[in-house]
């Protein structure tokens, strides 16, 4: 897997010297087939990269970049389960959790554990409880608590599912009012089953269970943990563990994702799983020039590291996907959030945007208004589903209704992208009546305001249907995509010492809180501290 770092390839100056100065409007004007030329498939997916800024001779830089980088060769490397987490000294295997038995290492034991958890699974879906509590905390919550929102419509009637994560006491307590103890399973996510966060939380649940009359530990708590000694101590008997080269934020396809499981049964857990091994397979067999994961991720370090945009928004066109930002939050900045190749050479360029965005339409009422006039240029990546689909059958006028706001959501889904490339001229908002405007204003100056630089970049992900299958392989492609990034910047992307510190901080400001004891800390803290402890 030895690779030169990226900006000590040729390529790398030579995508530095590219023309920055590219001009969608234009692009589109010279090249009747841009749209056909930028626009790729993979398990489902349709992905038109038109409308970002680039052309042939950028991808074709780009892609040499990634040869000489070595990309591929360490892709091949993490699909065979050789140790690329290099500072962990592990594999990094989650698409084996979604692969055919036979077809990628560990094979017997990823499809027993699969088995066993999805035969718990199905147990529960046929057991009296009404409600599911799971307690967990980044890759262990905002995977599982994502995948069941947006796949709503397969869950089975009648259960209610709830997420725990935030060791503020007010998130337990907003649901514990909900429940009925004695058809309440609780699930208890931690690997090490030493999490602060989610142990408070499931100490706090077994108080609450136990003062409504529960007395069956066992039954009513599950753990999906690799220490089934200390969930064994807190009274759990279904553990169901998983392995080190099965890193959080890439946990949902592990028996992490048991909620999911039961909340959309065996057979669908099993379609996502075949969705996301679908993009695995695109990945591993597509050419340079078909790649959907690769592009996507060379994209990235172009906007990055030439261009200079330091963020992308996430706008999925489906309220379902509304947790789907938040989670690529994590899965991208966790990983590639660093400043250090994988030797611990300091980098001398910028790595991980910033992530971020809001479902359609709402995030248009709230910050398109800088995506479209704002002094910076932030690529927006706008995910849309053709066919929706809901918990029943709207019947009559409702239909008609429903399919009508269906229209108006990808039409607006459409302008939104098409307004950001094409803008508006200062001569368009100068010919312009503008109603709500000052009329004491100069018209000029109106016209100034009312003005929009267009030239924006965007992506638009498109697919059929928002189910098990398709959500898998929407997933497994910005995991892909990400390793990608990572591999062309030389990172480890898959540890996370960053989060490490604050920790170990925590854990001694937490017995000061407790006696106000303040000093040899800096003076910002103990003032803090002393005012909260009064």
């Amino acid at each position: 897997m030895s690779a030169p770092r990226c900006d000590r390839t040729p390529a790398w100056g030579e995508m530095l010297a590219l023309p920055r100065d590219l001009d969608l409007r234009r692009l589109f004007a010279a090249d009747p087939q841009r749209a056909a030329s930028f626009t790729l498939e993979a398990a489902g997916l349709r992905v038109d990269l038109s409308k970002n800024l680039w052309d042939a001779a950028t991808r074709d830089t780009l892609l040499r970049l990634a040869a000489q980088t070595g990309v591929l060769a360490r892709r091949d490397a993490m699909l065979r389960g050789e140790p690329i987490n290099a500072t962990e000294g592990r594999a990094v295997l989650h698409s084996a959790l979604r692969a055919p038995l036979g077809t990628a290492p560990f094979g017997a034991e990823v499809q027993a554990a699969l088995d066993e958890m999805l035969a718990f699974a199905e147990g529960v879906r046929a057991d009296r409880f009404t409600d599911l509590v799971h307690i967990g905390i980044g890759g262990s919550d905002l995977g599982p608590a994502m995948a069941v929102q947006a796949l709503q419509p397969f869950v089975k009637p009648g259960l209610r599912l709830h997420f725990v994560s935030n060791v503020d006491g007010h998130d337990l307590a907003a649901v514990l009012p909900q429940l009925d103890a004695q058809r309440t399973l609780f699930i208890v996510a931690s690997k090490t089953f030493t999490t602060q966060e989610t142990l408070a939380n499931a100490e706090a649940a077994k108080a609450w269970f136990r003062s409504q009359g529960g007395t069956d530990v066992a039954r009513h708590f599950a753990a999906t943990s690799s220490a089934r000694d200390r969930a064994a101590a807190f009274g759990i008997r279904n553990v169901f563990g998983f392995w080190d080269w099965v890193g959080g934020r890439y946990s949902l396809w592990s028996v992490i994702g048991l909620p999911l499981a039961i909340a959309i049964g065996a057979s669908a857990f099993r379609d996502f799983l075949a969705g996301a091994h679908a993009l695995d397979r695109h990945f591993a067999e597509s050419p340079p020039e078909s790649n959907l994961p690769l592009q996507l991720g060379l994209l990235d370090v172009w906007y990055r590291n030439a261009l200079g945009f330091s963020s992308r928004s996430v706008a999925p066109y489906h309220q379902g996907l509304r947790r789907f930002p938040a989670y690529l939050q994590q899965l991208e900045m966790e990983s590639n959030g660093k400043c250090v190749d994988m030797a611990g050479e300091p980098l001398p360029y910028a790595t991980s945007p910033v992530v971020w965005g809001e479902a359609g339409t709402n995030g248009q009422h709230a910050y398109f208004q800088m995506l479209h006039q704002g002094s910076d240029v932030v690529p927006v990546e706008f995910i849309a589903v053709r066919r929706p689909r809901y918990g029943f059958v709207p019947e009559g006028e409702l239909a008609a209704l429903l399919e009508d706001q269906h229209r108006k959501l990808l039409a607006n889904c459409l302008a939104q992208a098409q307004a950001l490339m094409q803008g508006k001229r200062f001569e368009e908002a100068l010919a312009e009546k503008a109603p709500t405007a000052n009329p004491e204003l100069a018209p000029e100056a109106l016209a100034r305001h009312r003005s929009f630089p267009g030239n924006r970049p965007s992506t638009l992900i498109l697919l059929d249907e928002l189910n098990p299958r398709s959500l898998g392989a929407l997933i497994a492609l910005h995991e892909q995509r990400v390793f990608v990034s990572g591999a062309v910047w030389g990172l480890n992307s898959f540890d996370q010492w960053g989060v490490e510190l604050g920790k170990q901080l925590c854990s001694q400001l937490l017995p000061r809180l407790g006696s106000g004891d303040s000093v040899g800390l800096d003076g910002s803290t103990a003032a803090a501290l002393q005012w909260l402890k009064a």
